[in-house]
């Protein structure tokens, strides 16, 4: 009768502890996605001007507040999305500022500018951008003449672009060796970037290209790794998305699993 009383009482305090730690853990579970949401690279570089409040119950979490384009509302979406122990998130932010016209030359601006933003070997931050009729003009100084050319390059493939004129400059001083080399100053730099965020960036690039937009691709990082799935309508957008992504902030290497459209029937 004793042991049985014993038993019982180890079993109802092992019951009572299972009903008070779990939402202790779901508790630390949130803060640990609240925290991680606010450190990310994306929070921290292009939401750092926004009023983003990201609350968390359960895993299911909540972004209230404003940001300053619509673009930044879906960044901080897929960010979080991709947080470890998220199971939804309800995206209630809202455009703080007046959302230009589709096709418009601010609409066409804001695009531009966003799309190189993405890229590390762009120094978008640095560029002026102009746009008038669907013709966009660049301005300001670039590090080389391939920087200019990516530049370029990247400027045509966003949606509503006519025309490019490249006006940026190329100082002379540049050309002469420096300690520290672009490739290693980007290696650096990814090192210090999430997964969560790597993940948004890639997946939003990869809309606002459009030699990319209509591509069903599943983006999944691991330690700064990129694998690509999904299908492709042939081998030239297969590497064009390899390319793209490459250049990605935060991008270490990527593995393109995407399948080439009229293939599989050859490998089955």
């Amino acid at each position: 009768m004793r042991n049985t009383t014993y038993r019982s009482a180890i079993a109802a305090s092992l019951l009572s502890l299972f009903f008070i730690s779990t939402p202790l853990f779901a508790s630390q579970r949130d803060d640990r996605i609240e925290l991680s949401a606010r450190q990310s690279y994306v929070f921290k570089t292009f939401l750092k001007g926004d009023d983003v409040k990201v609350q968390s119950k359960d895993g299911v979490v909540t972004l209230t507040g404003s940001v300053s384009a619509e673009s930044y509302k879906s960044l901080a979406w897929e960010t979080v999305a991709n947080l470890p122990d998220v199971i939804s998130v309800d995206n209630e932010l809202v455009v703080k500022d007046e959302v230009p016209a589709e096709d418009s030359d601010a609409w066409l601006i804001t695009n531009v500018k966003l799309t190189l933003l993405f890229h590390r070997n762009v120094n978008a931050t640095e560029m002026e951008i102009l746009a008038q009729d669907g013709t966009v003009t660049l301005r300001g100084e670039v590090a080389g003449l391939a920087q200019k050319d990516l530049a370029t390059e990247y400027a045509w493939d966003v949606q509503g672009v006519k025309d490019v004129k490249n006006e940026m400059t190329v100082p002379s001083e540049v050309v002469k060796p420096v300690k520290t080399t672009l490739g290693e100053k980007v290696d650096a730099l990814s090192e210090s970037i999430d997964d969560a965020s790597v993940t948004a960036l890639v997946k939003t690039m990869l809309l606002y290209h459009r030699s990319t937009s209509a591509l069903n691709t599943t983006v999944n990082t691991k330690d700064g790794v990129v694998y690509l799935g999904g299908k492709a309508r042939n081998g030239a957008e297969e590497d064009l998305a390899t390319k793209l992504v490459s250049d990605v902030h935060g991008v270490k290497r990527v593995v393109n699993n995407m399948i080439v459209e009229g293939t599989e029937s050859k490998i089955n």
